[in-house]
């Protein structure tokens, strides 16, 4: 039996705050400042975390090499195992003619560019994000919006910060699988709680939006519509994340606030519009920089992030793609773009069923103690982590591939073609394959060695201002790995650590790592990698992180005000 300590480092809790900090410092020192590739900046960290384990903090090596393992083994079931089947689905429709038909039908419905950034940037980017990730939603709206005719800065300066809202609950509800994981907090409480939260955040970005698209004229003229777009997809959030299956909430955010705009539209119009010929880029760089960006961008290169069948066909002759087809698709067609996505959510809708989910939940789980790990805190009470949960029939990736399989017959693509892409798929994840197994084995050595307990404790000495330093953890999180589930991974513990020290409410705090978490997403990295590539503006990350900290910021400071009341009697009513 293995006994975490508090203090092991000379018998002191700030010393030891400092070594178990080094492993994190470390990771974000690899990343930000050297930019060494994610996966090496993980593996390097996690090496350092098992030196510190075993030297440090006197971990057995056999359990500091099973708790490397059982990370790991985490990090591959579910967490990947719901990426890849998620970018499976994605890549199957992008493999048919029906994905330029989904985007066709999304652009036949405006030819406002500000409306449009609703639709494709927040609304489009929210279904994808559900399902795909890892910069697919940045890259392929921005493409579309040059496509509708907005300036290439703009469009990755929209995508990049419509992408926040759904990234609490994106494929399929990872980060808050994974912060369940790390902090064996009920999920559900988890999921309600985060729901209590990114729905503030989803009411401004579509304001925000149009702002950037027209500045003060598009607020003036198309506020009501931004509006509407907001509180739907809040509300949509709130009650599937509260009330309904949390897998599908960005799911039916996202479908819920199509129908609501389009519904709004055969209302309402704004006073005029905004076309392509108006678009004045008020949110670009200096005019030396601009004409230097421009310079550079190339409408091939700018679209090579959509690997669409129209694309492709494009290169082969050497052509640009016509996205830009604004022929409104027929009924039929439409239905069949979106069945996808009516599948995963009959399919997940279905495995909700209190008769089918009490079955699933006898045969499709197994819960197990992880061989080789017998550990307690510092009061002896067994560690969460040491049991392992493997739902392998009722897991989200397993029902993700039966609507993949579905997805398959309904767009008649042949098995030979369906292993194909899923293969593809693996290898498109190969090096974030090898991150998110390091990240979350850093995180269970971390945890289980006592590291993060250590780390928590001198935090949580702090007091009550713990609450404020809560959400700025996880915004540094996301921003630094460029992924709310790996934020988690390395937080979640040692945010109910300290909350548990300083009376405040575990959920409360896990929940805040993820929901302030994905305001760093649209600074991270790899993020502005993707949208500046996607815009053919290589080189203008730079310009983009000037032009979104702002923002990032801004929302940051209005979530921790929500969270820090949300921990005194003020809103405390919020908590599930």
């Amino acid at each position: 039996m293995f006994q975490q300590p508090l203090d092991p480092i000379f018998g002191s809790l700030v010393w030891s705050a400092i070594f178990a900090a080094l492993p994190l410092i470390l990771l974000f020192v690899l990343l930000g400042v050297f930019r060494v590739k994610a996966h090496k900046a993980a593996l390097a960290s996690l090496l350092l975390s098992v030196t510190l384990a075993v030297v440090g903090w006197q971990m057995p090596v056999g359990q500091a090499l099973s708790a490397t393992a059982a990370g790991a083994f985490y990090g591959l079931f579910p967490i990947l195992w719901i990426l890849v089947n998620a970018l499976w689905i994605y890549k199957l429709t992008v493999a048919t003619p029906w994905f330029e038909v989904l985007g066709r039908t999304i652009r036949s419905i405006s030819n406002d560019l500000r409306i449009l950034s609703i639709l494709i940037a927040f609304c489009f980017g929210a279904l994808l994000e559900s399902l795909a990730g890892f910069g697919a939603p940045v890259a392929i709206s921005a493409a579309m919006l040059m496509a509708a005719g907005m300036k290439p800065l703009k469009s990755a300066l929209v995508s990049l910060l419509a992408n926040t809202a759904p990234v609490a609950f994106g494929a399929m509800a990872a980060p808050i699988i994974a912060l369940n994981g790390v902090t064996g907090l009920p999920i559900q409480e988890l999921a309600s709680m985060a729901g209590r939260q990114t729905p503030f955040i989803a009411v401004l970005v579509p304001l925000i939006l149009v702002f950037i698209v027209d500045g003060k004229r598009g607020l003036k003229q198309t506020w009501p519509l931004a509006l509407v777009a907001g509180f739907v997809f809040g509300l949509a959030q709130f009650v599937t994340a509260n009330f309904f299956a949390v897998e599908l909430t960005d799911v039916v955010a996202a479908v819920a606030t199509v129908v609501a705009v389009l519904v709004m539209l055969r209302f309402w119009q704004p006073a005029e519009a905004m076309g392509h010929n108006d678009d004045v880029d008020l949110v670009a760089a200096p005019e030396t920089e601009q004409r230097t960006l421009l310079a550079q961008a190339r409408p091939v290169d700018a679209l090579r992030s959509t690997p669409t069948t129209a694309i492709k066909t494009a290169r082969r002759s050497g052509g640009t793609p016509d996205l830009s087809d604004n022929t409104r698709p027929e009924p039929r067609q439409v239905w069949k773009a979106i069945a996808p996505y009516l599948i995963i959510m009959g399919i997940f809708s279905i495995a909700q069923i209190p008769a089918v989910k009490a079955w699933l939940g006898v045969v499709g789980s197994v819960t197990f103690a992880w061989p080789g790990l017998e550990v307690t805190n510092a009061a002896g009470d067994p560690v969460p982590a040491t049991t392992f949960k493997l739902d392998h029939l009722k897991a989200t990736g397993t029902l993700l591939l039966f609507s993949g399989l579905i997805t398959m017959a309904l767009y008649k693509v042949s098995l030979r073609q369906g292993l194909k892409i899923y293969r593809d798929t693996l290898v498109q994840l190969r090096w974030t394959i090898v991150t998110v197994t390091a990240v979350l084995a850093l995180s269970f050595v971390m945890n289980l060695s006592g590291q993060t307990a250590s780390l928590g404790a001198f935090l949580a000495s702090t007091g009550a201002f713990f609450a404020v330093i809560s959400p700025l953890i996880g915004w540094i999180g996301v921003a630094l790995t460029g992924s709310d589930t790996s934020s988690n991974a390395l937080f979640g513990q040692l945010q109910v650590t300290a909350a548990n020290s300083t009376g405040l409410s575990p959920v409360l705090m896990a929940a805040a790592n993820s929901s302030a978490g994905v305001l760093g997403k649209m600074l991270a990295l790899q993020n502005l990698a993707v949208a500046a590539a996607a815009v053919g503006l290589e080189g203008a990350e730079s310009t983009l992180f000037r032009k979104l900290i702002g923002w990032s910021l801004g929302l940051l400071v209005l979530i921790a005000v929500l969270i820090v009341l949300q921990s005194t009697p003020v809103l405390s009513w919020m908590l599930p």
